[in-house]
């Protein structure tokens, strides 16, 4: 007891002193957390040695010297799997870290040189540190905040909205076992489950599909909940609010109330501590988009993509930090919205994928503004998978990109031009788009360090004003 109040004394007295940040790295499946989670490691480890940070002024300066993993704050949650992600980037054939499926926390200690000294700056060192605590949270269980916002009925009604005609096609199991479901009879447990079962596979359909706006997000990923009651519901389609009065009168024991029970119990009981537990911690935020693989994927998912980064973006808490909220409701005042893998189209198309993602996300970012939050749209490789190229073809010279694709074939392709507006109905019709997967570069093409782009301006962004 003394060593825990001991520790939380230490933290307080850190965050007082503003040498504490807890940043959060969140994003939706196949967004790429665990690549960034790992380069961000590896960058400020190896800072002044392999790694290149010339966008982070504390690094290009030299006042850097580094960062060391401690041990984190919160024992009861996983460490992110650095070493073993590493162990894949160096394999041979070298391959991406398997993605986390879980919570996983990591804490760094940075030392750097301040620019000038300050209140704290050093104390009466030349040196000074920064504690980063870094969280990783599976974007499926993201979505799942918004759920707080509705009954079991409101909700019903929701993903009834969200059915598209390709998405009701991957439920068709479950709609024809819930189109023979009587609300008003009693509950039978074995079928409740198997009717929940089908529309857990659906949903896993849907995110193979490459669609995102999924819940609930635990019957993607169930942890140690799967199997339980708590994930043995699902939502009644074809509700009408002049239905709400006559389902509200059923008995507890039909099967409408039993599963309303178990939307509710999920509420209190996993959703709630989730974000109780962990969201209210966060001092700045990186939002991760693979706004590449939604283009891919073609309209009906890409539209998809948009509602659920609007869903995403509504469960945070923003707002600018005084001492008192830092130390006892901290808030995050600071956020970055990347769209990775850039290295999957030239360069000179960059700037577009900045501009398409800033509209992909105009109505959030609007509200950040007006909040008076900071936010910053960039795009970004956290480890770099192609090399850029230029081909000559009939005395014309073209960008083009060479790498070696999952499946181990070498190409040299131009993966095509990224629009820089939301795509209208007729574009699709018009274009296609091709932005082929890679596999990381091999030791002996990237050299000692891990190649990226830009992941020295998001560091900048996210903790370079600590490192002054």
């Amino acid at each position: 007891m003394r060593h825990t109040l001991a520790r939380e004394f230490n933290n307080l007295i850190e965050r007082g002193r503003d040498r504490q940040l807890r940043l959060a790295v969140t994003g939706l499946s196949r967004a790429g957390k665990t690549a960034f989670l790992t380069s961000l490691v590896y960058q400020l480890r190896h800072a002044g040695l392999e790694a290149r940070l010339d966008l982070l002024p504390a690094a290009r300066e030299g006042r850097l010297m580094g960062a060391q993993r401690i041990a984190q704050k919160d024992l009861g949650v996983p460490r992110f799997p650095y070493d073993q992600a590493m162990a894949s980037l160096d394999g041979t054939p070298p391959q991406w870290p398997e993605p986390t499926r879980g919570i996983s926390e990591l804490r760094l200690i940075i030392r750097y040189r301040p620019e000038r000294s300050g209140l704290f700056g050093g104390l009466g060192s030349s040196n000074a540190t920064l504690t980063l605590d870094l969280f990783d949270y599976p974007g499926e269980w993201l979505l799942d905040l918004p759920l707080l916002e509705h009954d079991y009925f409101s909700w019903s009604q929701r993903q009834q909205r969200t059915l598209s005609p390709e998405r009701r096609a991957m439920a068709s199991d479950w709609l024809d076992a819930v189109a023979a479901l009587d609300p008003a009879a009693e509950a039978d447990e074995a079928e409740l489950a198997t009717i929940a079962e089908h529309y857990a596979e659906s949903l896993r359909a849907a995110r193979e599909a490459g669609f995102a706006d999924l819940q609930p997000g635990r019957f993607l990923l169930p942890g140690d909940l799967e199997g339980a009651p708590v994930l043995q519901f699902f939502p009644l389609p074809g509700l009408d609010k002049d239905d709400r009065k006559h389902l509200d009168a059923l008995p507890k024991e039909s099967v409408y109330h039993t599963l309303a029970r178990r939307f509710a119990y999920y509420q209190q009981h996993v959703v709630k501590p989730f974000y109780r537990e962990h969201f209210r911690r966060f001092d700045r935020q990186i939002v991760l988009v693979d706004v590449l693989g939604a283009l891919n994927a073609g309209p009906e998912r890409f539209e998809d993509l948009s509602r659920a980064l609007a869903t995403l973006m509504q469960s945070f808490d923003y707002g600018q930090r005084s001492l008192l909220s830092r130390l006892f409701a901290p808030r995050i005042d600071r956020l970055a919205i990347a769209a990775t893998k850039a290295d999957h189209v030239t360069p000179e198309q960059h700037p577009n994928l900045v501009t398409l993602l800033e509209a992909l996300l105009a109505e959030p970012i609007k509200d950040l503004r007006f909040a008076d939050v900071p936010v910053k749209a960039l795009s970004l490789a956290s480890i770099r998978a192609t090399q850029a190229h230029e081909v000559e073809h009939k005395g014309t010279r073209t960008q083009a990109l060479r790498g070696v694709t999952l499946n181990g074939e070498e190409t040299l392709i131009f993966p095509g031009e990224v629009p820089t507006r939301l795509p209208r109905h007729d574009f699709w019709a018009r274009q296609g788009f091709a932005f082929n997967a890679f596999r990381p570069l091999s030791q002996d093409v990237r050299g000692e360090g891990l190649p990226h782009i830009r992941m020295d301006a998001a560091l900048d962004w996210l903790l370079g004003d600590k490192l002054t």
